[in-house]
């Protein structure tokens, strides 16, 4: 199977790597960054154009941040991947973007014989590397049986959520949680430590308890230190906010709490914090009482 990735970012490359790995070789790349590209084509993949992956690849995957960029990609006329595609061949779009345009470009594809999966990942850059994403994939069953191991290659768990469009959706939910989390998180943590308890300490009570979480085990230390290394970038979460939000209004949904959350990203973004990780929130809070968590 000749495999063309496009978009080798923080998330992008490693995934690459994994799908190196783990018994795909043929793999075409392109992104704009060179840097990347030399350092995937290092680790054995093929460096090429977008046209050239189109046109040669059984199937074509996208890592990219938002909406606007896949589609470029995919369907700017004449130079879109979509032009080179044939009938036969998959997309796979590994982006996080609203599912309304998932199921613009899945249309569009259709038109030409070309089956579409949306597979957004959780997970960050950590499991991007250690190969452990969780995939949320929309499309055809028989699509997705197919090409399931492909993205096990860089998955732990890879779910089919329903039809073109449900990957995406389900990924909203997952990044409200992870939000709402986050900020409650950082909101208790700053509690214990203006009530004169160690946040460490706290954490440690509490992270085998009903408030547990993989997103308390993975930000709390990160809270504790002071660290805000991205793993996952505030930008990227006000991103995929700003299309739950927009997904919300178009079905009637209610999300006040995601309403909050966004506005608390918003204004670390206004402050300079936009390419922190996204448990920065807990410096939102730090703002507002002149107190630093743990330090």
């Amino acid at each position: 199977m000749k495999i063309g990735l496009i978009g080798l970012g923080i998330m992008g490359k490693p995934m690459a790597k994994n799908i190196l790995k783990k018994g795909y070789p043929d793999l075409l790349v392109s992104d704009l960054n060179k840097v990347a590209v030399d350092e995937v084509v290092a680790c054995g993949a093929k460096a090429a154009t977008n046209q050239e992956i189109g046109e040669q690849c059984d199937v074509v995957l996208t890592m990219l941040p938002n909406s606007p960029h896949v589609k470029s990609v995919m369907l700017t006329p004449e130079t879109g991947v979509a032009n080179f595609m044939h009938k036969g061949q998959v997309f796979i779009d590994m982006s996080s973007i609203n599912p309304v345009a998932s199921k613009e470009i899945s249309s569009a594809l259709a038109e030409k014989g070309v089956e579409m999966l949306d597979a957004p990942v959780s997970g960050g850059e950590p499991k991007a590397i250690d190969g452990t994403l969780s995939f949320m994939v929309g499309g055809k069953q028989e699509v997705f049986d197919a090409y399931k191991p492909l993205l096990e290659t860089m998955g732990a768990s890879v779910v089919r959520c329903g039809d073109v469009g449900a990957g995406n959706t389900t990924k909203l939910a997952n990044q409200i949680i992870v939000a709402c989390n986050i900020q409650a998180l950082a909101e208790a943590l700053t509690l214990a430590h203006k009530a004169g308890v160690d946040p460490e300490l706290v954490f440690q009570a509490i992270k085998g308890g009903l408030a547990g979480s993989t997103v308390m085990n993975a930000k709390a230390p990160m809270m504790i230190e002071g660290n805000d290394k991205p793993g996952f970038k505030i930008d990227l979460h006000i991103k995929d906010l700003n299309n739950a939000l927009d997904c919300a209004h178009s079905v009637g949904a209610p999300v006040p709490m995601t309403a909050e959350v966004q506005e608390i990203l918003q204004w670390l973004h206004n402050h300079g914090k936009g390419q922190a990780d996204h448990s920065a929130i807990a410096q939102y809070y730090e703002a507002l009482t002149g107190i630093q968590i743990g330090r």
